[in-house]
């Protein structure tokens, strides 16, 4: 979606050009192309300014961030979203379990992005699907989309600067230690498209931190804090420690009290993209997990 977004400038970022100053800010080398093609899409104090104007401490910026294509190729479906917060940057969603985020073989018109595309064609309102946290198809809990190409820009390099926290909830295996952080690098296995394993060698720098909140019929509920976000990062460290999530088609084939790994996207807290105020959600314990730790509620500060 087009935003216009105004900017102040500081006493430290007098003298910047302005394109010095949009990069800074987070927007790619692509979009600046696009606004140098739009007459009128930087504004100083109300006048036309080009990327090597100069910044006075004090100027108004005003910048029009033009939209790219919309995603024409996602088929919109009906289905019920849990929207959590909307705003002309953000939405953000409590996604379901056995909903893939994006369509892929054999998954045309059942994912997130499905729904979100249809949300947004009844409101006559064209729409990129950015998602800027990914979950996999059985996980539930929050999910962060940016509605721009600004919020996107500014919101994954939070994510690169791993500026964006995020907890998790999860049920696993036996009697989780009370604390501890796993140091484990991840790579895909050779023999497989999808499927994860930790290597010393190879592997990518992956960090988990866990936290046991209780134990109950040989199932520990582990709350997981995120430094990395490595494909399958907590369901192959909780496996490599001797502590695998139940109901995981890949890792643990243990369908006596889970239908899906039950691994819940609990917590967000990051800073909004454009006005920098922190931003904190959280996601209701799913049904499933509940089951087996009736008080997970009471669990989770």
């Amino acid at each position: 979606m087009n935003r216009t977004i105004e900017f102040i400038i500081e006493p430290e970022q007098e003298n910047m050009t302005i394109v010095n100053f949009l990069r800074r800010k987070g927007l790619s080398r692509n979009i600046l192309v696009r606004m140098k093609e739009l007459p009128g899409s930087i504004l100083q104090n109300g006048h036309r300014a080009y990327g090597r104007t100069v910044l006075k401490k004090g100027d108004l910026l005003t910048v029009h961030i033009p939209e790219t294509e919309p995603s024409d190729k996602i088929v919109p479906v009906k289905m019920d979203l849990d929207i959590c917060y909307e705003d002309e940057d953000l939405l953000i969603v409590n996604k379901a379990a056995a909903m893939p985020v994006h369509p892929s073989i054999g998954h045309y018109e059942n994912t997130l992005s499905n729904g979100i595309m249809y949300y947004y064609q009844q409101k006559g309102q064209p729409f990129v699907f950015r998602c800027i946290n990914r979950l996999d198809r059985d996980t539930t809990g929050l999910l962060i989309l940016a509605k721009n190409p600004y919020s996107a820009a500014v919101l994954n390099q939070q994510m690169v600067r791993r500026q964006i926290h995020r907890t998790y909830l999860a049920v696993v295996s036996g009697r989780l230690p009370k604390s501890g952080t796993i140091r484990a690098p991840i790579r895909r296995r050779p023999d497989s498209t999808i499927e994860r394993e930790v290597d010393y060698e190879s592997g990518e720098e992956a960090v988990t931190h866990f936290r046991c909140l209780a134990f109950r019929d040989g199932y520990s509920l582990a709350q997981l804090c995120l430094e990395t976000g490595r494909t399958h990062q907590i369901r192959v460290h909780m496996k490599h420690i001797g502590h695998p999530l139940p109901g995981d088609f890949l890792y643990n084939q243990d369908y006596r009290c889970f239908s899906r790994q039950p691994l819940h996207s609990w917590k967000l807290e990051f800073e909004h993209p454009c006005t920098g105020i922190p931003m904190h959600f959280t996601a209701p314990v799913p049904e499933d997990i509940c089951r087996v730790f009736p008080d997970a509620v009471s669990f989770c500060p």
